[in-house]
């Protein structure tokens, strides 16, 4: 679906960007994979390296720099496709609803939403340049689409961080501002909404939250990069502007 395109992810070497990146590269595109550290792409890449050198560039870049977010994007030809798997905040990210001081609060907005709007904004600042097809996929959340279910955390030190319920839930919009505002066919934002992702969490938590879904509980990142390839492709060109909810009936 994908064979021949050119697709950008940030975040590459995280627990969905890594995932992705190898699920896309066996599509047989080229990738464009970013994060902050070259040193651990490499390590985390070594066997897609040696498999698909030729198709794989590694770019360190802070995304939430926007002179040097900027000036990558300067840099770049035709782009097919941009997934933004980055997942940025500050050591404070996660306390308590009402231990979160608006300093911080402020800051991780600005951190996560403030770099979404900017890698949006530079997507579509491509695109007017090139002037061919792009799809954009951002991550958001079931968290972004319906309010916590907070029982799920009790007895475990996890909570479910108010500035993530308030990124996720502005990327949807931010998206329809975006694509309504470039106005053209060719260029598409769209989201996907995932439930939780397994990375260990506590057993109590994984009971808990398997019980609210229809049986499969905490996905795994292969769950759900097989949306995200429908949407970079054009199996999905007149679809711009939406959320894919992946949630195993949890938000029904």
């Amino acid at each position: 679906m994908l064979k021949g395109n050119t697709i950008l992810i940030t975040g590459a070497a995280g627990l969905l960007g890594s995932q992705l990146t190898a699920s896309i590269l066996a599509q047989g595109a080229k990738i464009i994979a970013v994060d902050r550290s070259n040193a651990t792409m490499r390590l985390k890449f070594q066997d897609l390296i040696q498999d698909h050198g030729n198709s794989l560039t590694l770019v360190e870049l802070d995304i939430t720099d926007e002179v040097a977010v900027k000036q990558f994007f300067s840099g770049l030809n035709e782009l097919s496709g941009a997934v933004n798997c980055a997942y940025p905040r500050n050591a404070q990210y996660g306390t308590s609803f009402l231990e979160v001081n608006l300093d911080s609060f402020n800051e991780n907005l600005s951190l996560h939403l403030g770099s979404s709007f900017l890698f949006m904004q530079q997507c579509a600042a491509l695109f007017v340049r090139q002037q061919s097809p792009m799809s954009v996929v951002n991550i958001s959340s079931i968290y972004g689409v319906v309010a916590p279910k907070f029982s799920l955390y009790e007895g475990t030190p996890m909570t479910m961080p108010v500035e993530y319920a308030a990124i996720k839930s502005a990327l949807l919009h931010l998206s329809k501002y975006i694509v309504a505002f470039i106005k053209d066919s060719r260029f598409r934002i769209n989201s996907i909404s995932p439930g939780g992702i397994f990375d260990n969490q506590p057993a109590s938590f994984l009971k808990a939250y398997q019980e609210s879904t229809n049986g499969h509980g905490m996905l795994a990142p292969s769950d759900i990069v097989g949306s995200i390839i429908f949407l970079l492709s054009q199996q999905s060109q007149y679809i711009t502007g939406q959320n894919i909810t992946i949630d195993d009936g949890f938000t029904l």
